[in-house]
């Protein structure tokens, strides 16, 4: 009995997830007077309001040349069925942009959520940044290379990291040591020909900087480089 008393709570409690209101605002502009589709965000938030709460802000990846907010709908209305404001950004994309235009779009993103995003019930002091693929290297090299902030003129205003899959933390690492591949030529529209470049935009070398904490995910079947530096990314943190 109570057993089954459990499972029907169980089910409540996801039927009322489910079924609570997600409102959302979409393509909004982060960085002013842009026009570019690439500088768009949206925002998935609880119809309730009344009290402030935590902000999940999501970086897509896509070898740093594809892949679009719209894709991740699903996310931001899940996460915000979970109490949790929610933002899925679109970014500038290789050949046209290299990882400078990419961390800074990002950083802008995060600056417009900063001055922002109380107006949809979040709170300012309360930003959890999620990457994943590159992405995920995106998240971790605005959060440990102060450059792009200083940049977007704010102090770092994020609170963790997570990272899914993150790809990258140490792109000279991979670009000189593994086996190239197909791939390996589109990434150098990110990151150029320069290996002083590839140190340069590599989180894994900023380590020093990090002062809020991340939180790492691997798959048991995700690519090799990304097993081997996020590991060392955990050993060195």
């Amino acid at each position: 009995m109570k057993a089954k008393y459990f499972l029907l709570i169980l089910l409540l409690t996801s039927f009322f997830e489910l079924s609570a209101k997600v409102l959302t605002q979409k393509d909004i502009p982060y960085r002013e007077n842009s026009t570019d589709i690439r500088n768009l965000l949206d925002v998935y938030y609880p119809e309730n309001t009344e009290e402030a709460k935590d902000v999940f802000v999501f970086i897509h990846g896509g070898s740093w040349n594809s892949g679009k907010k719209e894709i991740y709908w699903w996310l931001g209305k899940n996460m915000a069925r979970k109490n949790v404001v929610s933002v899925i950004i679109n970014y500038s994309l290789s050949p046209e942009s290299q990882y400078e235009k990419m961390a800074s779009d990002c950083a802008m993103a995060i600056k417009w959520v900063r001055d922002s995003i109380a107006r949809y019930g979040g709170r300012a002091d309360r930003i959890f940044v999620m990457g994943h693929s590159a992405g995920g290297h995106l998240a971790a090299l605005i959060n440990t290379d102060p450059r792009f902030f200083v940049s977007a003129g704010i102090p770092n205003p994020i609170n963790g990291v997570i990272l899914n899959d993150g790809f990258g933390l140490d792109m000279y690492e991979y670009l000189t040591v593994a086996e190239t591949d197909e791939r390996t030529e589109e990434f150098l529209d990110a990151f150029s020909r320069n290996q002083e470049t590839w140190k340069t935009a590599s989180p894994m070398y900023y380590l020093q900087n990090v002062m809020k904490p991340f939180l790492v995910f691997v798959g048991d079947r995700t690519y090799p480089a990304i097993k081997l530096q996020s590991k060392r990314l955990y050993d060195e943190l």
